[in-house]
């Protein structure tokens, strides 16, 4: 009988007092559906290594999923996303003040999904029932599984260790000799990155419907690309040009050796090595940025194409040059809210599927009150204003134009057809709306729930619910009370995830779609690749992930237009003008800029600002918004930019990575704590 001890070993020592049984690290048997099996026969059989694999998925699905709500993923709220429902657990968060046991859930799954990946990779080759070609991409999605569940440990907690796959470790050893140092930043960075060039190898090119949530090539590499780019960020390639603090180079994140696991020499060729692995999924040619086709007319919930003011070269072109046959405020919303099915999202480049979870924590928690939502999630002034207006200029809060609020008048001319004011019985949709919220770019309607926002809720079927706009004045339903927390802190809500159709009227019996957690998407890849092109002053050689072909990298305009100018166009918004493509430093914080806005609310933020090393500045700013506490005999109070002293802000730099907690620096005597945090003496 073989045994599994070797493997699970080193898992045991990193991870046990998981919350599944600890047993399972230590029976050599192994269990599969309650059922004792050798490990021979697990793998000998299709079905029981279909629950092993999917067992293995489990560790990336919950609370190293890629976004989810608060109780999973509490790294989706940042600078620009808030909850007021659990104020002494968000002032926690947002302070520091937890201690080092504190969500320490995604430590634990990681570590099972690297054990339960790992055994699958050494044992599947003993199934029967499975051909030669489904072995090789059982192992292949088993090894992605492992390596995205070490991304993800690498992406919070910083540099780890690495397990040994060769088989020398016993269970039976103690704890010291079981003990496993960290390793280097890069060096955990290169494993991951081989692991994935050999996932790629052994993974398809595509999957049909049923099968869709498996990872693909393109996956594989999308999330090799994903974890060069953090490589070659600041926060572990510090000095260059792009570092937002080049003080800050962790000399004191070291191994139990003394050794320093961070880089401390800036080196532009990693930023080369990330661009081309971006390249790498571009030239697939599989994927493209999700569009939906323009509409002439609308239905019930779903109004027509709010086309961009005319320009030329943009409004006369077909996508991905113009806008022309796209609607760009559905094309964005339509890949968050439920609408459209996962195979139809050719924008897609990895996911885990349907989450009901994300539904109801994170939907529900964004949605207002007269849709059953728990009105609570907010968007800060600062995320609200980045928005552009529908031409590609910066919103300026003193624009004449933007001034006072949208009259019944104005609607029935339909001046304002962004707020829905189209059709028979739907011009009152817009009225009382202040005009800073008008002429916005598409993306600001898809995500911000702005004050008398119109919400349709079509499923509703509860007197009170839906076909109504919605206020946040004090006293208002949806408003301040002072007898729930069920208001918004900067009286803006969020939008994003939320469809049409949703509602949780009549004790959550309507039309609650699923949300799909698109974990990767080509906007990123686009977006990863300008980003590190930017960065070169040089060209370099690098090699395709399969040795095929070799690129030639480098700060190429034409390369950085084709990255930034689809992300645009689906946005209704023109491409970047020449000065701007010109100038690194203005690159930089343009394409930043438009990551904070593609992005929003997919957790995205709360690592980039950390990667760049400008979270000790964005983070530590006040948050801002409108004043909730004025009724609506105040509006023009309520409108005017008020700082919100009662939402904490502010950055310490042991902000930089997650705690380790100490039942892990108690049982790995070899592993050390990240700066700022203590540990168990």
């Amino acid at each position: 009988m073989k045994s599994i001890k070797y493997i699970a070993s080193a898992a045991f020592v990193l991870a046990a007092g998981a919350s599944i049984p600890s047993c399972s690290y230590l029976d050599v048997e192994g269990k599969v559906n309650g059922n004792n099996l050798t490990i021979e026969k697990v793998f000998e059989s299709k079905d029981h290594t279909d629950s092993w694999l999917a067992q293995a998925f489990v560790a990336l699905n919950g609370y190293s999923a890629d976004y989810h709500g608060k109780d999973w993923c509490i790294t989706i709220f940042d600078d620009c996303f808030g909850y007021g429902d659990r104020n002494l657990e968000y002032k926690q968060f947002r302070y520091a003040e937890y201690d080092e046991n504190f969500r320490q859930n995604q430590w634990t799954e990681g570590w099972f999904g690297v054990r339960q990946a790992s055994i699958m990779i050494h044992y599947i080759h003993l199934n029967k029932e499975l051909t030669p070609e489904q072995i090789v991409d059982y192992r292949g999605q088993a090894r992605f599984v492992r390596a995205y569940a070490y991304w993800k440990l690498l992406q919070k907690y910083g540099p780890i260790p690495i397990i040994p796959d060769d088989g020398v470790m016993d269970f039976n050893l103690s704890y010291e000799e079981l003990s496993l140092p960290r390793e280097s930043y890069d060096e955990v960075v290169d494993y991951i990155v081989k692991e994935l060039e050999i996932a790629a190898s052994e993974l398809p090119l595509d999957r049909d419907g049923r099968n869709i949530v498996r990872p693909t090539r393109g996956a594989a590499l999308a999330a090799r690309a994903k974890v060069l780019l953090y490589g070659a960020s600041p926060i572990n390639n510090p000095g260059g040009p792009s570092d937002g603090d080049p003080t800050e180079t962790f000399t004191d994140l070291v191994d139990d050796q003394g050794n320093m696991l961070m880089s401390q020499t800036y080196n532009e060729e990693k930023w080369a090595r990330a661009a081309a692995a971006a390249r790498d999924v571009i030239e697939l040619g599989k994927y493209r940025l999700h569009t939906e086709k323009k509409r002439e007319t609308g239905t019930d919930g779903v109004p027509p194409t709010v086309e961009p003011p005319y320009r030329e070269g943009y409004s006369d072109q077909p996508f991905p040059q113009g806008w022309q046959d796209i609607d760009p405020m559905r094309s964005y919303q339509t890949l968050f809210n439920g609408d459209i099915i996962l195979i139809n999202n050719e924008e897609l480049i990895f996911t885990l599927g349907q989450n009901t979870d994300v539904r109801t924590d994170l939907a529900r928690h964004n949605m207002p009150l007269i849709s059953g939502g728990y009105n609570c999630h907010f968007m800060t002034g600062k995320m609200c204003d980045a928005y552009e207006m529908n031409d590609g200029t910066p919103f300026d809060e003193d624009n004449p134009e933007l001034q006072g609020y949208v009259t019944e008048a104005e609607m029935e001319q339909h001046l304002y057809p962004e707020l829905g004011g189209y059709g028979t019985g739907y011009t009152k949709k817009g009225i009382g709306v202040h005009k800073r919220y008008t002429k916005r770019e598409p993306r600001f309607y898809a995500s911000c729930a702005y004050n008398g926002v119109y919400y349709d809720v079509t499923s509703a079927t509860v007197s009170g619910y839906g076909k109504q706009q919605v206020f946040n004045y004090r006293g208002e339903r949806n408003g301040y009370s002072g007898t729930t927390d069920r208001w918004l802190r900067t009286g803006i809500g969020v939008m994003k995830y939320i469809s049409q159709d949703d509602t949780f009227d009549d004790n959550a019996k309507g039309s609650n779609k699923w949300k799909w957690v698109v974990g990767i998407r080509y906007a990123d890849v686009l977006l990863w690749y300008a980003e590190a092109l930017n960065e070169l002053t040089s060209t370099y050689s690098i090699p395709s992930w399969d040795g095929s072909q070799v690129y030639s990298v480098s700060r190429d305009p034409q390369e950085l237009h084709r990255a930034i100018r689809p992300i645009r166009v689906r946005a209704g918004l023109p491409d970047y003008d020449d000065g701007v493509y010109a100038d690194a430093g203005t690159f930089r914080d343009r394409v930043r800029h438009e990551r904070m806005v593609e992005f929003f609310a997919e957790n995205s933020r709360y690592f980039d600002v950390r990667r760049w090393k400008i979270a000790a500045k964005e983070e530590s700013e006040p948050v801002y918004g409108c004043d909730p506490m004025m009724s609506v005999e105040y509006r023009d109070v309520f409108h005017q930019n008020t700082i919100l002293y009662d939402i904490p802000t502010t950055f310490n730099r042991r902000m930089y990575f997650w705690p380790i907690q100490h039942i892990e620096l108690q049982r790995n005597i070899r592993m050390t704590q990240n700066p700022g945090w203590t540990t168990f003496e």
